[in-house]
């Protein structure tokens, strides 16, 4: 069976599908700043070999216009790179790591191959990193998350290649956008959680963006209940069962006696699971504990744990097939997927 060849992105004849209008090139930066390109290629490679004022206009230029200069120019016979970089917060967490293999699986039988990127959760790790993956001018880009610093926003848009955001929504995405709604996640455990009876409420999570988000609906949705005061045990660092525990037994010391807890991942809501049951306390009965992600271990605890579950895998394919549609000029109809959530209630809650 012959392998599909992808379109020739850049090639005559095939403009860059991206909305916010053309790449922008040295040339730009050049006219931007009062000066001949060579002298931009100069500032970029040999900046002592410029003047002060003419580096601070140049530099400048590429400043407003999000220009990142392109370490492949006079490398390649052709424009292509057959590259697409996927950004994620961690390559250890599992949540990432199955839309990441469901996404290069449906790239890799189209001709393309992803080059992966870790953020840490670190805003100034993402730009960092989507400079240095820009700079390898990849074919497209796969980020998680929406909200990104103004300068990382300008280079995206500059760049002039298909954009796809994820795990995440919003009505006006930098192209395409791939998730699920944090805020309705949140609401729908507080409301599943009232309904199966508790009154008093706690949260043990980690500090990233979406986890927070989901943190605030879930309080706001209590609120309509008449119910205030959501005790929190957060946690300042990637999840693990050692952290869940720990967060479950600041809870505990600000006596937090019993009542529902919403985790912001299936791994730490595991550690609450083990800290209440090494004090001896009773699942369900005394604490309700609903994680996130219906991780593969979820189903398989002791007691078996009630979770979010997010079809991972569909936002990986989802996602991949946007970008394809995008460098094949095909028409999309939308640009906003939502791929919902699913509350899978089991013996935690």
């Amino acid at each position: 069976m012959t392998k599909p060849v992808p379109p020739r992105h850049g090639d005559p004849g095939v403009s860059t599908p991206r909305r916010g209008g053309r790449t922008v090139t040295l040339d730009v930066v050049a006219r931007l700043a009062g000066v001949a390109p060579a002298t931009v290629s100069r500032a970029i490679n040999q900046p002592d070999m410029v003047a002060r004022k003419t580096l601070e206009r140049v530099t400048q230029a590429i400043a407003d216009t999000g220009y990142v200069p392109n370490l492949l120019a006079g490398g390649l016979a052709s424009s292509r790179s057959h590259l697409i970089a996927a950004i994620v917060p961690s390559i250890n967490n599992l949540v990432y790591a199955e839309t990441i293999q469901s996404f290069g699986n449906r790239l890799k039988a189209c001709g393309y191959q992803v080059l992966l990127g870790e953020t840490g959760y670190g805003q100034d790790t993402e730009d960092a990193l989507v400079t240095a993956v820009l700079s390898r001018r990849p074919d497209a880009i796969f980020l998680t998350g929406i909200h990104h610093s103004p300068q990382c926003r300008r280079q995206l848009l500059a760049a002039g290649i298909p954009v796809v955001e994820t795990w995440d929504l919003t009505p006006s995405p930098l192209d395409l956008v791939v998730g699920f709604s944090h805020e309705k996640v949140g609401e729908a455990v507080a409301a599943f959680l009232h309904g199966r009876g508790c009154r008093r409420f706690g949260i043990v999570s980690s500090d990233d963006p979406r986890a927070l988000v989901r943190n605030k609906a879930y309080a706001r949705a209590l609120e309509r209940h008449g119910i205030t005061g959501v005790a929190s045990g957060l946690v300042h660092a990637v999840s693990s069962l050692e952290l869940g525990r720990k967060g479950f037994a600041d809870l505990i010391g600000q006596g937090f006696d019993g009542g529902g807890v919403f985790c912001s991942s299936d791994t730490l809501a595991q550690g609450v699971v083990t800290e209440a049951l090494a004090r001896g306390l009773r699942i369900p009965e005394d604490y309700a504990i609903v994680g996130f992600g219906d991780q593969n271990f979820a189903a398989h605890m002791l007691p078996a744990l009630t979770t979010v579950k997010i079809d991972r895998a569909a936002i990986g394919e989802e996602s991949a097939n946007a970008l394809l549609a995008r460098l094949q000029n095909t028409p999309l109809t939308e640009t906003v997927v939502d791929v919902g959530f699913t509350i899978m209630p089991r013996e935690t809650a």
